[in-house]
């Protein structure tokens, strides 16, 4: 990389402009120039009558100031004020840092006017650097490269341009106020609930006469003995052996989240519908909403106290296997209605409410292929056995690993093992498809029984409800894995809850970003801009001036073409450049000149 300059006349005056361009050499042997980086103007003290000035930010004073910039190679005119005279020749590349996934994190927390509504009630104390700042760049971490607070304090902050982008120095990733903000934003959990929904309609024009209502689980690592709602409990994480939580999670049919709440880790799901319920009323008061929710989350007892509350409370819920086996020959009676291309229902009515088997062709067919696949594989895994004959305890310890890969695919192969004083052979150990069994699951495969109290609703309407709670699924899923809310490290209660929170937070501006996509350029997705993004740095350039001081001018790169396309296309300008600054002195300062 070097420094090159650019002469243009304009207005009868000649203009002098600089980048920094790379020179790259392509397969047939030529040499092209790339501009990187666009540094602007820098006066020629041949023309007095019109200097180039801007703001730079003197590190002494601690202020900006307006200041004439001139090369070295040129004189300074003797009326001049303000002047510095920077060295070209011995210009240096210093600390590049991510910028592009930073700023996008930034401008989404900006578009949900997080900013306004954290600057309201984290009142500035005596504090150096405000909390609101410290929490958004907790949520920017947690959306872009999510990790511990310790890690964000070593690492990631000064690999990053999010102090540039906050205005704030190292302070604001101190490790003590890291910890300390996480205790300060809590209080205002409820308040956000609320704000967040008038968000949702704002931006996205967003309904909430339906809501999907399921809850998740997360474990803890260590012992967790300053943690009281850490429990054992059943894990959707596949790690029993660790105490967990369980997180409900209220959002809307597009994804957008309104509420969630913490549990105890034994917490039964049927038993957290009714308080939440009543949380949902008394923040957001009582209204025709339709709540849907898959089986196993509501009893029969809350089910009846919603069809008898005044006005009833609508619901939509799926109902267990075991219930359509008790209706099989109920169902047998009633006709077929095709409701939609690959989706037929039956209907009936019991005790004030709708039943709806629902039969999907194409949910039939995924479910039978991913059955059909683990089954193959356990198949195979059970021939290599039987070739090889291990020892006993050996093929019981194969057999445990299978059955563990192979899921509830395992119930359909009947083995046959040979006693603890038998030898493993051909005819000892064999193993056989119970094809009965299996003929039985296929064809409930893609059936799902439905059950509501609203029951003039349109059937086909009912299934693409429940159909949406692959939405709320998604959101757990985007949650423990792009967000990284699993395992939870902090050892206090209210580290956890703030931890969920920060998730929560990195969750909101993880849908919105999803819904610009949706809108403007749905074949993204949200990680895949981050990244895309991310390739964008920011780079120091450092000049140094003839009275000893130094000129640092931070800029970040200059955008590719598929770069530049994807900002258009999502409708989203790049902010201007950082303004300069003057350090005193360069001592102690790292000269890590950047090389590509």
């Amino acid at each position: 990389m070097y420094l090159r300059s650019h002469k243009r006349k304009k207005d009868g005056k000649e203009h002098r402009y600089f980048s920094i361009v790379e020179a790259r050499r392509l397969s047939s042997g030529k040499s092209v120039q790339k501009r990187c980086l666009y540094l602007g103007e820098i006066n020629n003290s041949q023309q007095d009558r019109w200097r180039k000035t801007l703001e730079v930010f003197d590190e002494a004073t601690q202020r900006f100031q307006a200041m004439s910039l001139f090369p070295d190679d040129r004189e300074v005119p003797a009326e001049a004020l303000d002047t510095v005279q920077v060295k070209l020749g011995e210009m240096e590349l210093r600390n590049p840092r991510s910028f592009g996934d930073c700023w996008l994190g930034c401008e989404l927390w900006r578009q949900l006017q997080l900013d306004q509504f954290w600057n309201q009630r984290l009142e500035p104390g005596r504090e150096a650097v405000p909390w609101s700042q410290v929490l958004q760049l907790l949520v920017v971490n947690r959306l872009i490269d999510p990790g511990s607070e310790f890690r964000l304090h070593r690492h990631w902050f000064d690999q990053t341009a999010v102090a540039d982008l906050l205005g704030a120095d190292f302070a604001v990733a101190s490790k003590d106020r890291l910890y300390r903000c996480l205790d300060h934003m809590l209080a205002h959990e409820q308040d956000l609930f609320v704000f967040l929904r008038q968000r949702w309609q704002d931006l996205f024009h967003a309904q909430f006469d339906v809501l999907l209502y399921d809850l998740t689980s997360t474990y803890l690592e260590g012992e967790a003995e300053g943690i009281p709602s850490a429990k054992r409990g059943y894990s959707r994480d596949g790690r029993p052996d660790c105490l967990q939580l369980v997180i409900a999670l209220v959002v809307t049919t597009d994804g957008f989240p309104l509420a969630y709440e913490v549990m105890d880790g034994n917490t039964s799901d049927k038993t957290t519908l009714k308080g939440f319920l009543a949380k949902i009323e008394s923040m957001y008061g009582k209204a025709e909403r339709v709540w849907v929710m898959d089986r196993g989350i509501p009893t029969e007892a809350v089910l009846k106290e919603m069809r008898e509350a005044d006005p009833p409370v609508r619901y939509l819920v799926g109902t267990p296997r075991a219930k359509m086996r008790k209706m099989e020959e109920q169902w047998l009676e009633l006709p077929w209605q095709q409701v939609r291309d690959s989706v037929s229902v039956k209907l009936a009515a019991e005790g004030g409410e709708m039943y709806v088997l629902a039969k999907s062709e194409g949910r039939q067919a995924k479910e039978m292929a991913m059955r059909r696949k683990k089954l193959a594989r356990l198949l195979w895994k059970l021939r290599a056995m039987r070739r090889s004959c291990p020892a006993r305890d050996q093929l019981l310890l194969r057999i445990g690993a299978a059955k563990s890969a192979a899921g509830r695919a395992f119930g359909f192969v009947e083995i046959q093992l040979p006693s603890a004083k038998q030898a493993v052979t051909r005819e000892t150990f064999t193993f056989r498809v119970r094809k009965e069994k299996l003929r039985e699951a296929e064809l409930v495969d893609g059936h799902y029984l439905l059950r509501s109290n609203q029951v003039g609703e349109d059937p086909a309407v009912l299934w693409e409800r429940y159909i949406q709670l692959t939405q709320i699924e998604a959101a757990f899923k985007s949650m423990k894995g792009e967000l990284g809310i699993r395992p939870i490290f902090h050892q206090l209660q209210r580290g956890v809850e703030a931890h969920v929170f920060v998730a929560f937070l990195g969750y909101c501006l993880l849908v919105t970003l999803k819904s610009r996509l949706a809108a403007y350029a749905p074949g993204l997705t949200p990680k895949a801009v981050l990244e895309k993004l991310g390739k964008i740095q920011m780079i120091d350039v450092w000049f140094p001036t003839t009275d000893g001081r130094h000129l640092v001018m931070p800029r970040y790169t200059e955008p590719e073409p598929d770069q530049v396309i994807l900002l258009h296309t999502l409708k989203l300008s790049l902010p201007p450049q950082t303004p300069p600054r003057i350090k005193a002195k360069a001592t102690g300062i790292p000269r890590s000149l950047l090389k590509m």
